[in-house]
């Protein structure tokens, strides 16, 4: 499995909706989870990003699916990053 980052911010929309059901944010892990992707971590956070998730994906197709799900519905915008676990950055310049 690869891991990824996700940093994502909310929309007016989005925000409402935590507002209102903060219970939301642990009901769209569980979509994710459904759509093949597990959640390993999320942290709420402070700047540009509202939250961040570390995740495990079986390759960037299913990570790409759900990027493009959870952006369709108009309630945060995402950004996934690739995250190569260092020993294997590093093993690649020996």
């Amino acid at each position: 499995m690869a891991t990824y980052i996700m940093l994502s911010t909310l929309t007016d929309e989005g925000a409402k909706t935590i507002k209102e059901n903060p219970d939301r944010i642990k009901e769209v892990n569980q979509e994710i989870e459904a759509l093949g992707v597990k959640v390993l971590a999320q942290y709420a956070t402070l700047g540009p990003f509202d939250f961040v998730n570390i995740v495990e994906a079986p390759d960037n197709e299913t990570i790409a699916r759900v990027s493009a799900e959870l952006s369709s519905r108009g309630s945060i915008r995402l950004q996934t990053l690739a995250a190569i676990p260092i020993d294997d950055f590093i093993a690649k310049f020996k």
